[in-house]
């Protein structure tokens, strides 16, 4: 007989003498111990998930301590943080508007410099301070991304944004930094963006009394993916099945992405899909194939190629760049899905700012008319753009208050044991930065709540937003940056010169400053406005 057979007989055998009473007084002390197991593990600062942690880790650093008791260092403290609740932690935080609540949590628990906290099983560090935020984004510890249920199922993992960093990683972002956004291909796709602001300006030149701008705004930003990434030229008031299909796509992914996956945090809940994500993205997914696939092989059957865009790029890979139909179809769709949305957001907010402070609205278009000329004069271009210096300070000072991804969008994970401020950290640890917070900050902006484009003319006229200056790095910083970033700020930025070059901004019924986060922190109630033409048609 083995062991195994034994053992069953032997809890046969105990059970066939237990009476239901004592199989129930079993089952309470059972329940107890779980019961009180939780408790012990919420009771730590941090919450549940770093009680887990801390209540082996404190046995093996006392050990250590023991032996090594003249150099016991500050990283064995524990890092402050909220408890939340027991099992599921601090998952109230990740609510709506997510970025205020952990720092309001971080200032409650003197914790704006690293906080600690749990989403059920996973354990969370955040920073609402740049030194810390530098420490964590420029480490090589944290140069991988938690990889969510919805990102893995919606293919993300083979893209840039959720890769596991490695060769593969590695080769994206040499293709995306030496073929898909060097200089060269940014420049070559200018005529692109001025075709597209000239359709944005007539469209809002035929509107007549007060209006919505995010759907202008939206439909822009995804006909120059579209003409940058596939090929497909678009006008903005024509209705198309392709490109109603694939904004409908798009927003689906956004919606899924957003979601915040119980799932995801707590195990026993995984299976069950709850919330219908995995079901949802096995019905995105195949859409999506067929989409981005046929497109793909529309290219390879055009031997032409009059137009090179980021498929023909792709396509004439060789070698160890060359990437797989499957990779190209997930490299595509990222692109396509991370380039639509942040565009529209920021330049409706830059658009509300100006509606909101029109005495720096027409800071700005005396600039411009100073740059390019008033009245009937010639069209703007991306090279007059290159002449401004108010306009950027404008665009700084939105992305400074309203940062499209407040917690940077997707966040870190520690591969690695490190130490963060002092702090022990380890591995399968996910760090958050909180920009929102530190370009907010009051010991480090000097009247954070105005809206003062000036602020980076008189002390700091060259700041960049880039990632070099972690006090304002909307783009975040590192191995992990947004590797779209120049392309992107050169989009809003010229469309923006554009549109106010060619109108006046004026606000049909007041302004609505109020978020709501999403994938990216929008304005919770669509801008309106009413425009009146500055200058004479566009040619």
């Amino acid at each position: 007989m083995t062991s195994t057979q034994a053992d069953n007989l032997w809890v046969l055998a105990l059970a066939s003498k237990c009476s239901q009473e004592n199989i129930a007084w079993l089952l309470l002390i059972m329940a107890s111990l779980c019961i009180s197991m939780a408790l012990f593990y919420w009771s730590h600062p941090g919450g549940p998930a770093w009680g887990k942690y801390y209540s082996t880790w404190t046995k093996s650093t006392n050990l250590n301590h023991n032996h090594n008791h003249n150099h016991a260092s500050d990283n064995n403290k524990m890092i402050p943080g909220p408890k939340g609740y027991p099992i599921i932690g601090s998952m109230t935080l990740m609510a709506s508007l997510a970025h205020r609540r952990i720092a309001a949590a971080a200032k409650a628990c003197s914790a704006t410099r690293l906080m600690a906290f749990s989403l059920g099983d996973t354990r969370f560090i955040v920073t609402c301070h740049h030194e810390v935020a530098k420490e964590i984004l420029n480490s090589t510890v944290f140069a991988d991304r938690p990889i969510k249920e919805s990102a893995y199922s919606l293919m993300f993992n083979r893209a840039i944004g959720f890769a596991p960093y490695g060769v593969y990683w590695r080769t994206l972002r040499r293709i995306a930094a030496t073929h898909l956004f060097c200089p060269k291909q940014i420049k070559a796709s200018e005529f692109q963006r001025a075709e597209i602001a000239a359709q944005l300006t007539d469209s809002f030149r035929n509107r007549h009394g007060e209006f919505r701008v995010r759907e202008a705004l939206k439909k822009a930003s995804l006909n120059h993916m579209m003409w940058s990434v596939f090929g497909q030229r678009y006008n903005l008031d024509e209705t198309n099945t392709g490109m109603e299909e694939l904004a409908g796509l798009v927003e689906q992914g956004y919606d899924l992405l957003g979601t915040l996956n119980w799932g995801d945090h707590i195990p026993f809940l995984k299976d069950f899909d709850l919330q219908k994500i995995r079901f949802t993205c096995s019905k995105l997914v195949p859409k999506v194939n067929r989409f981005v696939g046929s497109i793909i092989a529309h290219h390879q059957a055009d031997i032409t190629q009059t137009n090179r865009d980021f498929v023909h790029v792709l396509l004439s890979l060789q070698g160890s760049d060359k990437l797989s139909h499957s990779d190209m179809i997930a490299v595509l769709w990222e692109m396509i899905f991370r380039g639509t949305d942040t565009v529209a957001v920021l330049i409706e907010w830059i658009l509300a700012r100006m509606v909101l402070h029109p005495e720096v609205q027409r800071k700005v278009q005396e600039e411009l008319d100073a740059v390019v000329g008033g009245g009937g004069s010639r069209v703007l271009t991306e090279e007059d753009v290159a002449a401004l210096v108010y306009l950027p300070a404008v665009v700084k000072e939105v992305l400074r208050l309203h940062p499209p991804g407040p917690l940077l969008s997707w966040a870190r994970l520690a591969i690695t044991d490190t130490t963060i401020d002092g702090y022990h950290v380890p591995a399968g640890t996910t760090a958050m930065v909180n920009m929102w917070a530190i370009a907010r900050d009051p010991k480090v902006w000097v009247n954070p709540l105005q809206f003062m484009p000036e602020r980076f003319l008189n002390g700091e006229p060259e700041f960049s937003v880039f990632g070099s200056d972690l006090r304002l790095a909307p783009f975040g910083s590192g191995r992990r940056t947004c590797p779209g970033k120049n392309l992107g700020l050169t989009t809003a930025t010229f469309w923006v010169a554009r549109l106010l070059h060619e109108f006046e901004w004026e606000p049909s019924d007041g302004v609505d400053l109020t978020e709501v986060l999403r994938l990216s922190c929008e304005m919770a109630n669509p801008l309106s406005v009413v425009v009146r033409p500055r200058r004479g048609l566009s040619t």
